[in-house]
């Protein structure tokens, strides 16, 4: 049996349909087999872990089977433990502003604050370190990168918006109420609003970290499918999460490549050999399509058998930092793992010890490292799915 000396953290997600739930349960079952206490947890709004198991699941922990543990989140609940005295507040400001009351409670809850009250759970275990192994099914890709992107957001306003505001507030307040014809916010609510980006820092220190966390895309051998986990797996790597392996579910076997699933198969061996070629070297796992409904603990564990085969499903399959920093004679290179972006995607801007960085939709903030304190960006290039960025002396 393998010991881990700390909870392993594996995150599957990929586009809908791809059986994302279904990769997570067995992988949760084949770690439980290996003798290590492992929790699965669905962090979708639209749970189907519990249909995948074939067990009723409740918002906490369930004993599953010996080691086993199954837990599908109440996103509602959560939020309201999260979100409550800010939501409260907004609520009365919109309405306030002549918004229909019913509608103003649905304003004051933002898109995705219930997966992303969902998602502490993975900070509250990794306090505990009750379970050797947690395994979260999450939300479809797009969904997931913006919670995952999320923090990031957090951080900012943490560090430069909310000190000033709660500062500026606390003075004004007094002065401002008898004038203005909306309700200012208490001191309590700036408390809350703190400690959630607190917790939100927090979870993503966790995510980042190599050595107990990864993510893990499910896909299939379709253009669509695959389309989209190249782009999610450039926009993880510009988050700086680490993803370990990809894993291809539903592959036609070879009994089945004449007669009516002959087209069908010629054009899965096709994806195949892109899959292979585009993600290497990650490790690429495949699993067959089978001839029945994967549900329940006999089934998942023959689908684990057939991705894994001998393979440690805890183990980290692949360890490369989406992120480095070396020296070169008088200048430092920062270089960011962006795997299937073009240049016409990716743009830069240095604020102060501040870099943005945007690819597509997505942008992030990296605190540059104290060496580069006082440097500015001399030079980009992107090759070979890497972005050198050099910096100088101004």
């Amino acid at each position: 049996m393998p010991i881990l000396a700390e909870m392993r953290v594996i995150l599957y997600t990929g586009k809908g349909g791809v059986g994302k739930t279904t990769v997570a349960a067995a992988t949760a079952v084949k770690c439980a087999e290996m003798g290590l206490k492992t929790l699965v947890m669905s962090t979708d709004a639209a749970h189907s872990l519990g249909d995948s198991l074939d067990r009723e699941l409740a918002p906490e922990p369930v004993e599953v089977a010996e080691n086993l543990f199954g837990q599908e989140v109440n996103a509602l609940h959560e939020m309201e433990g999260h979100w409550d005295k800010i939501h409260g507040y907004l609520a009365v400001l919109f309405n306030s502003q002549g918004v229909d009351e019913i509608i103003a409670e649905e304003l004051a809850t933002p898109p995705g604050m219930e997966e992303i009250s969902s998602l502490m759970w993975i900070r509250r275990h990794s306090q505990l370190q009750e379970y050797d192994v947690l395994i979260v099914d999450c939300a479809p890709t797009g969904e997931t990168l913006q919670l995952l992107a999320f923090p990031e957001v957090a951080r900012w306003y943490l560090d430069r918006i909310f000190p000033l505001e709660r500062r500026v507030m606390k003075i004004a307040r007094p002065v401002l109420q008898p004038f203005v014809k909306i309700p200012l916010p208490a001191d309590e609510i700036y408390q809350s609003i703190k400690e959630l980006l607190v917790e939100l820092e927090s979870m993503k220190a966790i995510l980042s970290d190599s050595k107990t966390c990864t993510v893990r895309l499910v896909l299939n051998l379709e253009k669509m499918v695959i389309k989209e986990s190249q782009r999610a797996y450039t926009y993880l790597n510009l988050y700086d999460y680490q993803v370990d392996a990809v894993l291809v579910n539903r592959v036609l076997p070879e009994e089945v490549s004449e007669g009516y699933f002959a087209e069908w198969h010629k054009s899965q061996q096709r994806y195949a050999e892109h899959v292979e070629a585009a993600f290497s070297p990650v490790p690429i796992l495949n699993s067959r399509l089978f001839n029945h409904e994967i549900v329940g603990l006999e089934n998942l564990r023959e689908l684990a058998d057939s991705l894994f085969g001998d393979i440690d499903p805890s183990a980290i399959l692949y360890d490369t930092k989406p992120q480095s920093l070396r020296r070169e004679g008088e200048e430092y290179v920062l270089t960011l793992q962006l795997p299937f972006a073009t240049k016409d995607q990716v743009e830069l801007t240095q604020r102060d010890d501040e870099l943005y960085v945007s690819v597509g939709p997505y942008k992030r903030e990296i605190s540059l490292p104290r060496v580069l304190h006082g440097q500015v960006t001399t030079a980009a290039h992107l090759e070979s799915g890497r972005l050198a960025i050099h910096f100088g002396r101004a």
